[in-house]
């Protein structure tokens, strides 16, 4: 790995988590109770078939219309009003708030030796939902899609981003959830890039990846 002075990471499925109890309300009232095990199985399939087809043009709603067909599939439901109901549910940020246990002292560990940043696809208010969980201020720049204009894999956010922290590309790290979005976007944009790969979707792809901040921080010079 280059020189590397500045770090980025994606939001959801990176640093914060979704919360099943208020994202999937809307299956919970039809008496569906989908485990984790379960999702995470959901998450590594529609990431193999979204990194294969990609998208058209709306990156998020493209993965998650991919994620709950087929995980209402499983659950043998034909229902397009729910599926669109819960396709909505992704892109409130206030759903994304179970913080893994360590995460703002290993954030801390690692802005003793970089410069941190954020870049999400989001509603214009992760910032918001970074300052709920008690995260933000470990942030340099906290770059959202909702305000810039221009959702990853565009270069465009990315470039805003490395602007916003006066960062060379080369010098710099992504790491998020998605190959398509995050690894190939970043790389794109001259970065380095590893995924946050806690689902394992990528484990047997050959590509830099870890599953926890304690296993990035243990990867990278201090």
């Amino acid at each position: 790995m280059a020189q590397l002075r500045t770090i980025f990471f994606d939001v959801g499925n990176t640093l914060l988590f979704p919360d099943l109890g208020r994202m999937l309300v809307p299956l919970h009232q039809r008496g569906a109770f989908p485990d984790e095990n379960q999702w995470y199985s959901v998450e590594r399939q529609t990431k193999q078939e979204f990194d294969q087809v990609g998208n058209d043009g709306r990156i998020d709603h493209g993965f998650w219309e991919l994620f709950y067909s087929r995980l209402l599939k499983e659950l043998d439901i034909k229902d397009a009003a729910l599926h669109n109901r819960l396709v909505q549910t992704v892109r409130i940020s206030s759903n994304w708030r179970i913080l893994r246990p360590g995460t703002r002292e290993l954030l801390e560990q690692l802005g003793s030796n970089y410069e941190l940043g954020v870049i999400s696809n989001a509603d214009g208010k992760i910032a918001d939902i970074l300052a709920v969980c008690g995260i933000a201020d470990c942030f340099r720049t906290i770059t959202d899609s909702g305000l810039v204009g221009h959702e990853k894999p565009h270069p465009a956010i990315f470039e805003a981003a490395l602007r916003s922290m006066q960062a060379a590309a080369n010098e710099s790290l992504y790491v998020g959830d998605i190959y398509s979005v995050d690894y190939a976007g970043s790389i794109n944009a001259g970065m380095q890039a590893i995924l946050f790969d806690v689902s394992g979707a990528y484990r047997d792809k050959g590509l830099p990846r870890v599953e926890s901040l304690a296993e990035l921080k243990s990867e990278l010079p201090l």
